[in-house]
């Protein structure tokens, strides 16, 4: 078993715990290590380290956690970097979905204005972490969880030597949902899909010998009376008939543009600001469990569920291990596995995963029905990759226009000039 070094950014966060859950949980492939969490907050740092000790402990893990605000310190020597930090917290993301609202444009945490900003932040500060690791471990990955995904996996690939990947486990979960929703065991549908992150649609989808989506389409009208349906999973299964691919979920903000943006103005709380109120909850349930003999996540009162981060720590296991598992992974589209799409492209598809790093498996080309929208977003999330690691605040004025649920100068101007003065602290001066 490799014994590695992970540095955990964002390591007191309220994921961290279902994070060292995860990792506990995978224990074995991480005999050995040392796990080192990174944050700001000290106070909250030694709360998820006293939990990790205990769950490890009470587990028999030979796993060793540390904590520190110190990232210079924790980076020395490091062989992973596990990105997973949220630049502002979650009220700079309550302005990245209310701000937007006010100029009749979708608020959202990686999508729009409101993931273009995100971006900003994020990127500003992965840029200190790569001039840190080139010094400290020039060996070392960075294996990504920080959002949006793909855009800063596309600017500290494209500006960096820094090798990057990130993960989501959206291609794992988009077609359980879609399944579910047609009330069919979703262990039986086969499915892979391509795109950008949060923007795939599936290129594989077999049920049980059968194409899922015809049999979606042609049942489509007897799906949608099925007693206790969501608005999304309608949304969604409207959408596999009606494209003959399986969606993302963030796809219904641009086919349901109109009917989201008036439910989320009308809705007095932002997503943000309800996780807000749950957060005082998320703490003293990990305060409990950090006293606890057998410490044990409730899913109920922890951020995301009981495990977090698990695409990434089977990544890291895969590959240190030689295991050659196959995920989905966002990385450079290195001879066109995603076909159609430029080569320096970050792109999202299942990937072979061992000690040579990752073999991406070879993708077909979208039809052209779905493939526009796709590379629009591309050109857009390559074109804020550059804007927020060298760009001036025109350049990002620019990219903002090219996202499409913004679309106008005259938008991109004044959300611009309302969303820069909110973030000002978090963006560097050339983008003020």
């Amino acid at each position: 078993m490799a014994q590695l070094k992970i540095v955990y950014i964002g390591g007191g966060s309220t994921r961290a715990p279902g994070t060292i859950a995860s990792l506990l949980e995978r224990a074995s492939g991480f005999r050995g290590s040392e796990v080192v969490l990174v944050d700001l907050d000290a106070s909250r740092l030694e709360l998820v380290v006293r939990f990790a000790r205990r769950m490890a402990a009470a587990r028999q893990a030979e796993v060793s956690f540390e904590a520190t605000t110190d990232r210079r310190r924790a980076l020395q020597d490091a062989d992973v970097v596990l990105s997973a930090f949220r630049p502002g917290g979650f009220e700079a993301r309550v302005q990245d979905e209310r701000i937007p609202l006010k100029h009749d444009v979708i608020g959202q945490e990686t999508q729009g204005p409101g993931g273009f900003f995100m971006a900003l932040r994020s990127i500003a500060i992965l840029q200190e972490i790569c001039a840190e690791m080139e010094e400290l471990c020039p060996r070392a990955w960075i294996f990504n969880y920080t959002n949006p995904v793909n855009i800063v996996s596309q600017a500290v690939s494209s500006f960096s030597p820094v090798p990057i990947v990130s993960f989501c486990e959206g291609p794992i979960l988009f077609p359980r949902f879609v399944a579910e929703a047609a009330g069919v065991d979703p262990d039986l549908l086969e499915a892979e899909m391509v795109g950008v992150n949060h923007n795939c649609w599936s290129t594989t989808h077999r049920y049980q010998g059968d194409d899922f989506c015809r049999l979606i389409a042609e049942n489509l009208d007897e799906l949608l009376n099925r007693p206790g349906l969501s608005l999304l999973q309608t949304r969604m299964l409207r959408l596999t008939a009606a494209a003959g691919a399986i969606p993302s979920e963030y796809f219904q903000y641009y086919y349901f543009r109109d009917e989201i943006l008036s439910e989320l103005k009308a809705k007095p709380t932002t997503r943000a600001e309800d996780i807000l109120a749950r957060v005082p909850d998320y703490w003293a349930h990990y305060a409990e469990q950090a006293e606890a003999a057998w410490p044990e996540l409730d899913p109920q009162r922890s951020r995301g569920g009981i495990h977090e981060l698990e695409l990434a720590l089977d990544a890291i296991d895969s590959m240190y291990n030689d295991k050659g598992e196959v995920l989905p992974v966002n990385l450079p589209n290195s001879g066109q596995a995603a076909a159609g799409f430029d080569e320096d492209l970050i792109v999202e598809l299942p990937c072979k995963v061992n000690r040579k790093g990752f073999e991406p498996i070879s993708q077909p080309r979208l039809p052209a029905h779905l493939r526009g929208l796709v590379e629009h977003l591309a050109e857009y999330q390559v074109a804020t990759a550059k804007a927020a690691w060298k760009g001036s605040r025109r350049d990002a004025v620019a990219a903002l226009a090219a996202n499409p649920l913004v679309m106008t100068m005259a938008k991109a101007e004044a959300i611009y000039e309302e969303m820069a003065r909110a973030h000002r602290a978090y963006l560097p001066e050339r983008l003020l």
